[in-house]
């Protein structure tokens, strides 16, 4: 997600655990606006992952995103050689965590990847490497209680273009439970400090949302300029769950 504020309706993106190509082209065709394929947490290996990107058609692959778990730059030069259009880094405590995340994403002189034709005509533009800086977004994840106490510092650190926030384990550094959509205390505090913080800096600002109630709440606030709308394994389990009771039920 670029920096600045986006015209039009806020993109709204699945998390996606399962290694599977399939899912990636379903969620696509279902009206979703992207995916952000889960590295960190789920199934999704390195090789999954980039054959889940390439499935991603290339005129629909602006939020093709993907989460890595760690800021080792091999990993991440390989997801956006295969055609990543952003980089969410999480956990992000520290302005040198974010550094090595630009670091990574962007070519020089922001960062320090490499070119290698992985993939052809993957930016379009007379500069490739000035295109390629423009169309893949370097994306800060805050989940911790240290992440926000730092965000001013992290927020100014030159090449980022977003802050994703992950409602659930800032809950957790709280002391509370790890849940999302938070409506009071100090999560919900937490998303409207960074959301101001966000853009102010010229960040855009997004988080994970578990319900489109919730998150159509924080678009239309101006407070999300885009979400994480659900995960595809909890998706999938209530939807088997909702139809095997509808079956056994007796009422």
């Amino acid at each position: 997600m670029k920096s600045g504020r986006q015209a039009g309706r806020a993109p709204a993106l699945i998390h996606q655990a399962i290694p599977s190509q399939a899912v990636a082209e379903f969620v696509m065709s279902s009206g979703y606006d992207g995916t952000i394929v889960d590295l960190q947490h789920g199934e999704v290996g390195l090789d999954a992952a980039v054959a889940m990107l390439r499935a991603i058609p290339r005129d629909r692959n602006e939020y093709a995103y993907a989460r890595v778990g760690s800021l080792d730059p091999a990993p991440i030069l390989r997801l956006l050689d295969s055609g990543a259009r952003g980089i969410i880094a999480p956990t992000i405590e520290t302005a040198d965590q974010a550094r090595a995340l630009v670091e990574a994403t962007k070519y020089p002189p922001l960062g320090g990847r490499s070119l290698g034709p992985s993939r052809p005509s993957l930016y379009a533009g007379d500069d490739y490497v000035a295109a390629g800086n423009s169309a893949v977004s370097a994306i800060i994840q805050i989940e911790t209680a240290r992440g926000r106490e730092n965000a001013e510092e992290i927020f100014a650190v030159d090449g980022l273009d977003s802050v994703y926030l992950g409602p659930a384990d800032l809950a957790v550094s709280y002391g509370l439970p790890g849940r999302g959509d938070w409506t009071e205390g100090p999560v919900y505090d937490a998303v409207l400090e960074l959301s101001s913080m966000a853009h102010a800096a010229g960040l855009t600002f997004g988080l994970y949302c578990a319900s489109p109630a919730y998150a159509r709440d924080l678009i239309a606030a101006g407070i999300a300029d885009y979400v994480g709308l659900g995960i595809d394994l909890v998706l999938l389990t209530r939807t088997a769950r909702e139809a095997i009771e509808s079956l056994r039920s007796t009422s």
